[in-house]
């Protein structure tokens, strides 16, 4: 619900009652969009939103968008759907395409530590047996993080790991193991930390 208050790193969402409303001063903030500057303050110019985002600069811009414009945001526990861009011996990195079944406007970094790949024998992951740039992937976030890493992310439950995964020839690869998926082509097979997936995440 778009009325919570929302708490991101350097992003907060609150509600503006109604067209006109006095925001802040303009000493505590930078205006953007849908307010406008009167005599020292900062007023809404339309209903909605308010959006307070530290965008670098030394006082967070704020702005005001109508409830149509507002989407739903990663928050702590929910599952998301990513894209695989980057791995390391230490993490993966993925930009958030869903929240449940709903898809993002925005671009949301995530990312999934080496510990929180699975549930058992941690110590014995390996990433890059576990993801690979391009794989889409279901996990759960669990922690906000800070600006640098954004959302920390899990996939230490059977539901959660690859879903879509290609081989090096270019097919979609089909699971046969929790821990590995196989080419139709070429039948060949490479090692991923599989998704049991439910009905109520598979993407169209």
């Amino acid at each position: 619900n778009p009325g919570d208050y929302f708490q991101l790193p350097c992003v907060e969402w609150a509600l503006a009652s109604r067209t006109c409303d006095k925001l802040c001063s303009a000493e505590d903030c930078i205006p953007g969009t849908g307010v406008y500057l009167r005599h020292g303050y900062i007023y809404s110019s339309l209903a909605g939103y308010v959006l307070r985002k530290n965008e670098g600069e030394e006082l967070p811009v704020i702005s005001v968008v109508r409830e149509t414009e507002t989407q739903l945001l990663p928050d702590v526990g929910a599952i998301v759907t990513c894209k695989v861009t980057s791995i390391n011996p230490r993490f993966a990195k993925v930009h958030i395409l869903y929240v449940g079944s709903t898809p993002l406007k925005d671009r949301f970094r995530g990312t999934i530590r080496k510990e929180d790949v699975r549930a058992t024998e941690k110590d014995k992951v390996e990433t890059y047996k576990s993801f690979r740039p391009g794989d889409i992937v279901l996990a759960k976030v669990i922690s906000l993080g800070d600006v640098q890493s954004n959302y920390l992310l899990t996939t230490a439950e059977n539901e959660l790991g690859v879903v879509v995964a290609h081989s090096e020839a270019g097919a979609q690869m089909v699971p046969i193991s929790w821990c590995e998926m196989q080419c139709p082509l070429t039948h060949s097979k490479e090692f991923r930390k599989v998704a049991r997936v439910q009905p109520e995440y598979l993407q169209a």
